[in-house]
């Protein structure tokens, strides 16, 4: 379709003789919120980094506004600036403060000047309430305020879709709230996302779309309410079932 802006088209990826992901299909759109979602080792984050090239698909293809990504010649950095992720374990550099973690991104892929980009970190971190920590440094604030800043660097590229690897997962949970806030202020805002999380009521109430993988494939997609009152395919039934018991 042309107005997408991602489209997975039969991908697969092995490991030895270890296929994790087989003949996956899914398009995103401008706007869209997909969550996918599904239990530990059904091969949710290797699409996300197979989808920002950190690993590259054994098959298939990734087409970004149409044009195929994983063949040679392209820019990987120049396409991560406009699909950004944001990970489990925030990798931030720890040598650089707050701010300066936002804006070496822009300055040597981007290629902006110190004082744009600083600008611009400062507009994203304002955004994502860290403007009082820009010089503290990621060792002295907490996993929910890195997550924070993680995102806000990611912004600051000003992609065109944002990938989220689990984002809430490595929190404690009174952190998990506040990450979420700013993941559900993104998406009223139109900002495109491809969330892999474990959060059912995100994906439930903030998504336009559900992906749920099971065993490398998508098992079943789908409207979030309809995924999750009537799913169709019984891996389903029992992958929510065990959340609506918790």
């Amino acid at each position: 379709m042309s107005d997408a802006i991602l489209e997975v088209r039969h991908l697969s990826k092995a490991f030895g003789n270890n296929t994790v992901l087989r003949d996956i299909d899914f398009t995103v759109r401008p706007g869209d919120v997909t969550s996918i979602i599904g239990a530990s080792g059904s091969g949710k984050s290797t699409l996300l980094r197979c989808i920002n090239l950190l690993e590259t698909p054994t098959g298939g293809e990734i087409l970004f506004h149409g044009k195929n990504v994983t063949g040679k010649g392209v820019n990987a950095s120049g396409y991560r600036a406009k699909v950004g992720m944001v990970f489990q374990s925030f990798n931030l550099f720890n040598n650089m403060t707050v701010l300066e973690n936002c804006v070496i991104g822009q300055v040597k892929v981007l290629k902006k000047d110190k004082e744009t980009a600083r600008k611009n970190a400062l507009k994203y971190l304002d955004r994502v309430g860290m403007t009082p920590y820009i010089n503290a440094r990621p060792r002295q604030i907490s996993g929910g305020q890195k997550q924070r800043v993680a995102i806000a660097r990611a912004l600051a590229m000003e992609p065109e879709v944002l990938l989220f690897d689990e984002p809430t997962s490595a929190l404690d949970p009174e952190m998990v709230g506040e990450v979420l806030d700013v993941m559900q202020s993104l998406a009223s805002d139109g900002m495109t996302m491809l969330v892999v999380t474990h959060e059912m009521a995100f994906a439930r109430d903030v998504s336009n779309h559900v992906v749920f993988m099971s065993e490398g494939v998508i098992c079943e997609e789908g409207d979030p309410g309809q995924v999750f009152s009537n799913p169709v395919q019984q891996r389903t039934k029992e992958f929510l079932a065990r959340f609506a018991k918790g």
